[in-house]
């Protein structure tokens, strides 16, 4: 029987073996259409091992993407895990940004059936570029991949950033960053 037993740092607690069960080792409702009417237009829907205990030293786990149209899940990175995406449902733009110095801007178009891959680390996004709703299947190499989206840790930070470390971080002049009207989007 699988041992979701575990002594790295990285695991959730140890479950006894003995008091595993079926439901340790599922998750319902991942076929239902997740709720896009924000900001964004967008919802995840994770499949972890918090969701789902037995995944717990396994590496493994999955997300499902729903995207309305000209919605996006915004630019984020999975800091341990790579991604591989295949597309259900609509059209989607996906893109990644390769890691310094070239920073350069990988895009693809996909369509149902289309799979991209989302190397370990680098930032990327998602955009439905189709008229209807979007589907898409996110599979990670980690049972705990993280997530750090890029805009809501910038400004939504606490304490927040200071706006001089802000303004050289993006180059620019401090008065030219909106830094108020921007948190005030990503305060928890």
């Amino acid at each position: 029987m699988h041992n979701i037993a575990c002594s790295s740092s990285k695991c959730k607690a140890c479950k006894d073996p003995k008091l595993v069960t079926a439901s340790d080792f599922s998750l319902t409702g991942l076929h239902q259409t997740g709720n896009t009417s924000n900001a964004v237009g967008s919802r995840v829907t994770p499949a972890f091992s918090a969701h789902i205990p037995g995944l717990n030293t396994l590496g493994i786990s999955m997300v499902r993407l729903d995207i309305a149209p000209s919605g996006i899940n915004p630019l984020h990175t999975h800091p341990r895990a790579t991604e591989i995406l295949i597309v259900f449902e609509g059209t989607l733009e996906v893109g990644f940004i390769t890691s310094n110095p070239d920073n350069r801007h990988i895009t693809k178009i996909l369509e149902k059936g289309d799979v991209f891959v989302f190397p370990e680390g680098l930032i990327h996004y998602q955009k439905n570029i189709g008229k209807s709703h979007a589907v898409a299947i996110g599979t990670l190499n980690s049972q705990n991949p993280g997530v750090i989206t890029i805009a809501n840790t910038v400004f939504g930070s606490n304490p927040s950033i200071p706006s001089d470390i802000l303004a050289k971080a993006f180059q620019v002049d401090k008065n030219l960053i909106p830094v108020n009207v921007m948190r005030s989007q990503f305060k928890i």
